[in-house]
């Protein structure tokens, strides 16, 4: 696998590595779990996790996952990831997923990095960015928002959560 490197000067965004279980094991939260996991992590689960990410890199799959980076020793603040293809997304549309733990909240983080793996989408053949968010997540909705996005269409989880959709285009002359 190639590195990918994303930067903006303030953060960095690179692929999610075995070292980083700790940090994210000790910066999980109850916001966290409930809008983005799903259930508290474990060493081993966020091992497991961790190895197929790595794997989707090195074969190319759908899923891109990247620690969002803080400062020259590059401390994980959180994550966020992109989908390819994923269910209820078109053909060119790709989801945007994101967390921080609690210590980086409320810094504008977030928007950034939703803003740097939209030009790596773009970058890799992306042409509509989606976040889904459930209603109820104000402060996902914002970063959305904040980051360019538009709200569109109100669409049901497989497991029945509502989620609302923001979207935004990736054409290049558009970042």
């Amino acid at each position: 696998m190639h590195e990918v490197k994303l930067s903006d000067g303030i953060i960095t965004l690179s692929p999610l590595r075995l070292d980083d279980v700790e940090a994210h094991l000790a910066g999980e939260d109850e916001p966290l779990v409930r809008w983005l996991s799903g259930g508290p992590g474990t060493r081993e689960g966020v091992e497991a996790y961790i190895r197929h990410c790595r794997e989707q890199w090195d074969t190319a799959g759908p899923l891109r996952a990247f620690g969002i980076r803080v400062g020259a020793d590059e401390t994980l603040a959180g994550t966020i990831d992109l989908r390819f293809a994923a269910e209820g997304l078109a053909p060119g549309q790709v989801n945007v997923a994101y967390g921080l733990y609690p210590f980086w909240r409320g810094r504008g983080l977030a928007t950034r990095a939703v803003r740097l793996v939209s030009r790596y989408a773009a970058s890799e053949g992306g042409q509509e960015a989606v976040i889904r968010v459930e209603p109820e997540n104000a402060a996902s909705a914002a970063v959305a928002q904040r980051a360019g996005f538009t709200p569109g269409k109100h669409t049901h989880g497989e497991d029945g959560t509502a989620l609302d959709w923001y979207i935004r285009s990736l054409r290049i002359d558009n970042q």
